[in-house]
């Protein structure tokens, strides 16, 4: 009986087996005959209920029918995988003629590639460069700076405070007075970074921006000297011959202060929108670094004198790239950063 079977159970599997049509079903044949609980292992369960001296013979039919349907089974299986992977393979052909995806290289934001020409001109023209920290004390960014207790910029509506002793930095030139305390004459210094301030946010102006701060003292050093080392990074920084005029102002840090203007080059001085028709561009903020400062950094005003002077870098990427609105500087908007 067991004999009988064994034999309807290798003729079962080699015709299942042959109707096969994937590796998958294959697969579910090996579990339905080979596995734990399949029909093979039934058949083994079943030697017991045969008379004992049959037991060894139908025994051996038996791992003989499970060998052979292995090695079946197993090159049919094969045989399905490679169909298959050569199936895949012809679906997955590359075509070598056609033309690459084009690769998209990160790039210098504008900003930072206007900060590092600034820096790279200035550096070539002598000065050193210093960081100061984005959170400063009130005493570096005001006292030591000359600020009276009741400048309007030592407000809340003007200065972003953290505490009552520190604050935002409104400006790099609270490098200026750590630079003096830790190293020795002559000072010839730049100090980029980053500014914060508590303005309205609008097409010219925002509450962050960076600055780029020069300093430089030494015996005998004069307006002139200011006067030509602006003119000198100007014309660099813009490639050509440019036009300068100075107008006074009032800076605590320095006296005397001025403001310095530059001749619009979007219009050649014959009033645009850009320069609001006046054919001039408010491009920095300058003068002689003032006594007082020069005592706060322990540095005596009746031997040595400097000047100091600061550039809105936003500014001068608005002026050399024509752009209208400061905001889109921080937007982040692809569109704006891929035309530069």
């Amino acid at each position: 009986m067991i004999e009988k079977t064994i034999i309807a159970l290798r003729l079962e599997a080699e015709k299942e087996l042959a109707a096969c049509t994937d590796a998958s079903g294959v697969e579910a044949l090996k579990v339905k005959f080979l596995g734990k609980k399949g029909r093979i292992a039934g058949l083994m369960m079943s030697l017991k209920d045969a008379p004992k001296e049959e037991r060894p013979a139908l025994g051996m039919q038996i791992n003989e029918l499970k060998v052979a349907l292995e090695q079946q089974i197993s090159s049919t299986h094969l045989r399905f995988e490679s169909e298959e992977l050569a199936c895949r393979l012809a679906k997955e052909v590359m075509d070598v003629t056609l033309p690459g995806r084009r690769a998209h290289l990160g790039r210098e934001h504008i900003i930072t590639k206007t900060i590092n020409e600034a820096i790279d001109i200035l550096v070539g023209m002598g000065f050193s460069v210093q960081y100061g920290p984005d959170i400063e004390s009130d005493f570096y960014n005001f006292e030591a700076l000359n600020f009276s207790e009741d400048h309007p910029a030592r407000e809340m509506h003007d200065t972003y405070y953290i505490s009552k002793q520190f604050c935002l930095r409104t400006h790099t030139s609270n490098t200026q007075v750590r630079v003096m305390e830790s190293s020795t004459l002559p000072i010839r210094i730049i100090a980029p970074g980053k500014c914060f301030r508590n303005e309205d946010v609008s097409a010219r102006s925002h509450v962050q921006f960076n600055q780029v701060e020069g300093l430089y003292i030494d015996e005998e050093v004069t307006f002139a000297d200011l006067l030509q080392t602006l003119q000198e990074f100007f014309t660099q920084f813009f490639g050509q011959s440019v036009q300068l005029r100075h107008r006074p102002s009032y800076f605590p840090f320095v006296e005397p202060g001025m403001e310095v203007d530059l001749h619009c080059l979007e219009c050649g001085g014959k009033g645009c929108s850009l320069c609001k028709q006046s054919g001039w561009l408010e491009v920095a903020g300058a003068g002689m670094v003032h006594p007082e400062v020069l005592k706060s950094g322990g540095i005596d005003p009746e031997v040595h004198q400097g000047y100091a002077w600061g550039l809105g870098i936003e500014r001068l990427a608005l002026l050399r790239s024509g752009i209208k609105d400061i905001r889109l500087f921080l937007e982040n908007d692809v569109r704006f950063l891929d035309q530069f």
